[in-house]
């Protein structure tokens, strides 16, 4: 039996990452928890400042919601290796990670660039 979430629903949770997220770090890989995603696999943050991450508004996504982040000039690279994955976290939680659409090698003390993409939660 297929079920569906009401717009209304997936927007609640959206608006709650969109209103926490402060945060986006690269990282080596999956992080499970804030600290593998501020510390233990960090290479680099960006420092949006509380609610910044995800500036525009909800919108539809395919089959369900979305927010994008904005994209990234001037994050600062803390650490030199391979990054695999972003994070994204307020002050002391991960709120949601995934791969990069491709690796990047980093090195310590430059800087990263990240173009927006988009966090789809599916209704179906």
């Amino acid at each position: 039996m297929a079920s569906r979430v009401a717009d209304s629903v997936i927007d609640n949770g959206l608006s709650s990452l969109k209103s926490a997220a402060r945060y986006l770090y690269i990282c080596t890989q999956e992080p499970a928890n804030y600290t593998e995603a501020s510390s233990t696999y960090a290479k680099g943050v960006k420092d949006f400042g509380a609610g910044n991450v995800f500036p525009g508004a909800l919108a539809a996504g395919t089959n369900g919601r979305k927010v994008t982040t904005a994209a990234i000039t001037d994050g600062t690279v803390n650490g030199t290796g391979t990054v695999t994955h972003w994070a994204v976290t307020d002050a002391s939680a991960l709120l949601a990670t995934a791969a990069l659409a491709a690796s990047q090698a980093v090195t310590n003390g430059n800087t990263f660039a990240l173009g927006a993409f988009d966090i789809t939660v599916r209704s179906q």
